[in-house]
């Protein structure tokens, strides 16, 4: 196994120990934040990182297998889907993030297999993928450390760094949101032949 699909097995790894980590409650605070929620942070902060190393190494050494084109995307999905879900159960999201998320990851992950399936073609990332990509992790590592829940700055007052934390959290992941939605669209949308010859 090469060092890109390495690295991807160690993101998948991260994810039950982020979920174990989740489910013990230290007593610590650092700044006014829980110890455990920073300790997720890191743990995600790491996973996100890997995602960019792998893909990189993957290209620079010509390391591309099938091996990594097929659990590279599944690992991120899953860092990504297991953080929300924790930051649901704390009371820091809402239910309808995820929901939102994982409807379109099905959507997109089932449209890619017929594309490989019919003409072997991998469907590249459009521009709202990216971005999707890049405020989701933005926004889960703000999230975790943020004291509020989502969207708390347009109903309380708060002092000037929770203010900041929060409504830049909340912006991110609005944004992420957005993103996921008009990504999904576009994937389904340059789709439709491809989904009308599908068997």
């Amino acid at each position: 196994m090469n060092t890109p699909n390495k690295l991807t097995v160690f993101r998948v790894l991260l994810v039950p120990i982020m979920v174990i980590v989740s489910l013990i409650n230290i007593p610590v605070n650092v700044g006014g934040i829980p110890l455990t929620f920073i300790i997720m942070d890191v743990i995600f902060i790491i996973g996100s990182l890997t995602d960019k190393l792998d893909g990189y190494l993957a290209r620079k050494n010509n390391q591309i297998t099938n091996f990594g084109k097929f659990l590279d995307p599944i690992a991120d999905k899953i860092l990504v889907v297991s953080a929300m879900l924790i930051l649901v159960g704390a009371g820091k999201l809402p239910a309808w993030i995820p929901i939102i998320v994982i409807t379109r990851e099905f959507a997109v992950s089932g449209y890619r297999l017929i594309a490989v399936e019919q003409n072997g073609k991998v469907i590249a990332a459009s521009v709202w993928g990216k971005l999707k990509t890049v405020t989701q992790m933005l926004a889960i590592i703000l999230a975790f450390i943020d004291t509020n829940y989502f969207g708390a700055v347009f109903f309380e007052q708060m002092e000037t760094l929770p203010f900041v934390l929060n409504l830049i959290s909340t912006i991110l992941m609005i944004i992420s949101v957005i993103a996921t939605i008009f990504s999904g669209y576009d994937y389904l949308k340059g789709g439709k032949e491809l989904l009308k010859n599908a068997k």
